[in-house]
């Protein structure tokens, strides 16, 4: 077992503009990446298997839930105290990354914004501590980047309402105590409904084979003829802005969690840089290698500024979809950029598991998909920029 040597670039000492709050939060999750997670990690994903142990050291560091009032059993961070968890933990790996965002902004941030006192009270606590798990469910076999097309839907039978679809593509299905799941009603107007494990007809087939997201529980969500208690509908927000307002709170996640998978891929290439030996001296000291450093830490750097305004914004409640929206496609393309240079620097080393590009790599080829495809975040910025929609 390797050790964790990773040290996290701050090239314009953007430490200074952290209080010292986010200093400990960040540092408390590291520390926790470090221990527990990148000792452990290769092997679940080469295994294909998530591992079930870290949920109980997610919610310890604050992973589910961080900007949930403490009421609640949530942290009641701001918006830079969660963008540096989730930077921190996908510095280790995107699966489990994956397993905290939805926890936090799909499950947790609609029954907090768009539910009442009595489901804050019943499921926010739980999902805080991880004695429950969560998924979303809102991608469908024929819809994606379109949901407003869904099938999915409830029907009103008087005393429950009777759920009858499919999603897929799904984070934390198999094991999931809970899903919020958006259908729509008899009107064709959007709902989301929160389905327990148990109810009768409904099940959470795995997905295997994946050749990303391996250290990741991805499943389908089946609905037949489920009885979904009244009491268990959302009532304070209906229509595509409900889900799409839980994507924002998830997208904006994400854009910090991938400066993390590209900070960890430029720190092992720096390394492997000044440690391989080729032609009597370092692969390091070579103008192409030089090149692709100094471009991994710029990119680094203006994805760190950007995420920090973002953050800011998002405190002061100014924050955009389409900003949103525009850090996350950055983002994760500069990390995916980065991974391919870093494992090109690494040769024939960089494709095993004995370092972690090839894995971070494979993680954002669904990273650049899930939660809106690159080109469709490009037209979401293109749609803010020139007022026509170009996806409809």
């Amino acid at each position: 077992m390797k050790p964790d040597l990773f040290q996290a670039p701050d090239y314009y000492l953007l430490d200074d503009l952290l209080s010292e709050e986010h200093k400990l939060v960040r540092d408390a999750t590291r520390a926790w990446v470090k221990r527990d997670v990148t000792p452990i990690i290769e092997e679940y994903a080469q295994r294909a298997e998530f591992p079930k142990q870290l949920i109980k050291g997610l919610a310890e560091i604050g992973g589910f839930g961080p900007y949930i009032p403490e009421e609640y059993g949530g942290a009641g961070l701001d918006q830079i105290s969660y963008g540096l968890i989730m930077q921190e933990i996908e510095r280790g790996d995107s699966g489990i990354r994956s397993t905290s965002s939805v926890q936090s902004s799909l499950v947790m941030y609609p029954i907090w914004k768009y539910g009442n006192e009595e489901q804050r009270n019943k499921y926010l606590p739980k999902l805080a501590t991880g004695e429950f798990i969560g998924c979303f469910g809102l991608t469908e076999p024929d819809f994606g980047s379109n949901p407003s097309g869904m099938i999915t839907n409830f029907k009103d039978m008087g005393d429950h309402y009777l759920l009858n679809g499919a999603k897929m593509w799904i984070s934390n299905a198999p094991f999931a105590d809970i899903a919020v799941v958006w259908a729509k009603n008899e009107e064709g107007r959007i709902h989301g409904l929160i389905v327990e494990r148990g109810m009768e007809g409904f099940s959470t087939p795995e997905t295997h084979n994946k050749w990303s997201l391996r250290a990741s529980s991805t499943g389908e969500l089946i609905f037949d003829n489920v009885k979904v208690p009244k009491e268990n509908l959302l009532p304070n927000k209906s229509g595509l802005g409900a889900p799409l307002g839980c994507l924002d709170s998830a997208r904006y996640g994400i854009a910090w969690g991938a400066i993390g998978a590209a900070m960890d891929c430029y720190d092992t290439a720096l390394r492997y840089s000044q440690q391989r030996i080729q032609f009597d001296k370092p692969i390091g000291a070579t103008q192409l290698q030089q090149k692709k450093l100094a471009e991994m830490i710029t990119e680094i750097t203006k994805a760190q500024l950007l995420t920090w305004r973002l953050g800011v914004l998002r405190n002061e409640g100014r924050a955009t979809t389409a900003q949103i929206s525009m850090a996350k496609r950055n983002n994760v393309d500069m990390a995916l950029t980065i991974a391919r240079d870093a494992r090109q620097m690494l040769g024939g080393m960089g494709i095993t598991g004995e370092y972690s590009i090839m894995r971070h790599m494979m993680n954002l080829e669904s990273v650049v998909t899930y939660e809106g495809t690159h080109d469709i975040h490009l037209l979401i910025t293109g749609m803010d920029v020139t007022g026509f929609p170009a996806f409809k």
